[in-house]
């Protein structure tokens, strides 16, 4: 018995060693507690294959304010994501290395560990494949993953952080993209004034309870869970970007019954995340609620809910005033650091 119990570790080192998929387990590198908030939605499948750590998320921090990810070492992930703007920008649409305009307005970087999919339109379903789009975008970095570990790869800095994070400083594009979203995991919103309120610590106005009613009848069923979207790609009938590379989720899937549908975007610190629509078309919240009110761009596949009510979803101006309130709990201070 005692010849068996002591052969067991070495047998069971020679198994894992065997598996393809095998990643040591680092002590020092731990696993971080996450709180996943009451009432989210589950989280994406892909953070269960890479779940914040210590050294991780420390690495995918610098990784994201790394300007060197672009061509002329001007812009990183950082730059157009910024906390007080719950990590967009207030541009209307992105602006990259030498100034030039993106194809999209910055989306909110928030709760990223519950959603389906990313970017306006879909087009990735992991954070971890993320990344590369902007490295290689010619309006965002314009560069290439492999001139990035080019520029980092002899700084002390960086192997310190991969030998902490991984065992070894062997910086690869995979290790990279995995910090990266394991940082991004981290950034959850769940702590504004309507979160308080459902946990009883905080009363809502008058003026935001009459929000949030009309909110529930009028707004809800697209942007539903504790997420405030359904995530759901839908044409809306906003003004049309007329930039011949832009067809929203049919850019993705083919599908013209797509056609300039877009992702319905989360509500949750909405005060902060100017302007609006997939290229900034609206300056202010209350330019939105007009706009849906006076009626909006007819389209085949428009989606029901306007089709269905005149192309418009119909509201007073108090109705307008008092969804605002409501939308301004949803700000959440500690996480925008406002």
């Amino acid at each position: 018995m005692k010849v068996f119990l002591k052969i067991l570790p070495i047998l069971f080192l020679l198994v894992s060693c065997s598996n393809d998929d095998y990643e040591p387990l680092y002590t020092n590198n731990p696993e971080l507690s996450i709180n996943i908030p009451v009432g989210f939605p589950q989280v994406n499948n892909s953070f269960y294959t890479n779940k914040p750590t210590k050294y991780g998320v420390a690495l995918g921090e610098k990784l994201f304010h790394e300007k060197r990810f672009s061509a002329d070492n001007t812009i990183s992930c950082a730059s157009c994501h910024i906390q007080s703007s719950a990590f967009a920008d207030n541009n209307v649409q992105a602006i990259g290395i030498e100034g030039r305009i993106g194809l999209r307005n910055t989306p909110p970087i928030q709760n990223l560990a519950f959603m389906r999919f990313y970017n306006w339109d879909g087009s990735k379903l992991s954070l971890e494949n993320q990344p590369i789009v902007p490295i290689i975008t010619h309006e965002e970095m314009d560069s290439s993953i492999l001139e990035v570990i080019g520029k980092i790869q002899n700084d002390a800095a960086y192997k310190e952080l991969f030998q902490k994070t991984f065992g070894d400083e062997n910086i690869t594009p995979e290790r990279i993209y995995r910090s990266i979203a394991q940082y991004e995991y981290t950034l959850i919103s769940d702590n504004s004034k309507y979160d308080k309120v459902k946990r009883n610590e905080a009363t809502f106005t008058e003026n935001e309870m009459q929000g949030y009613q009309v909110f529930q009848q009028k707004c809800a069923s697209c942007h539903s869970t504790e997420l405030f979207t359904d995530q759901s790609f839908r044409n809306i009938g906003f003004p049309i970007n007329t930039n011949s590379n832009e067809a929203g989720r049919a850019r993705v899937t083919g599908n013209m019954d797509e056609y300039m549908s877009f992702r319905v975007p989360s509500l949750r610190n909405v005060e902060y995340t100017a302007p609006y629509g997939s290229f900034g078309q609206f300056t202010t919240l209350k330019d939105v609620l007009d706009y849906f009110d006076n009626g909006v761009i007819e389209a085949d596949n428009l989606d029901p809910v306007f089709k269905n009510n005149g192309n418009r979803i119909p509201l007073t101006e108090q109705e307008k005033e008092h969804l605002i309130s409501f939308m301004k709990t949803l700000s959440d201070v500690e996480f925008t650091g406002h």
